[in-house]
């Protein structure tokens, strides 16, 4: 998790066609999150745009997937928030590393 000017970049590994979403904790410095979309046609990618946005209370255009847009490790950014407000409002244990 690092923090930008404008908010944080985060790196994600999304986990498609999961029975329900949601946060499941740190997996090597990633971020997991389950998606009840399936990975098609951008679809899981929408899920974990509209989940984030819920989830930190941002607006979905303040959330970017700006790499990995077709793989399931995602670097995203969401813009408007800390390092520490993301790790609080996923929460998710503090040995993410934080930069």
């Amino acid at each position: 998790i690092k923090s930008t000017e404008g908010g944080v970049i985060f790196t994600v590994k999304v986990v498609p066609g999961s029975s329900r979403t949601g946060v499941s904790g740190m997996l090597n410095g990633m971020v997991k999150i389950k998606i009840s979309a399936a990975p098609e046609k951008g679809k899981a990618n929408q899920c974990l745009i509209k989940f984030l946005a819920k989830k930190l209370d941002v607006k979905k255009n303040a959330i970017s997937v700006i790499s990995g847009r077709t793989n399931p490790i995602k670097k995203v950014e969401v813009l408007g928030i800390s390092a520490e407000t993301l790790v609080m409002k996923l929460n998710l244990n503090k040995q993410g590393d934080i930069s």
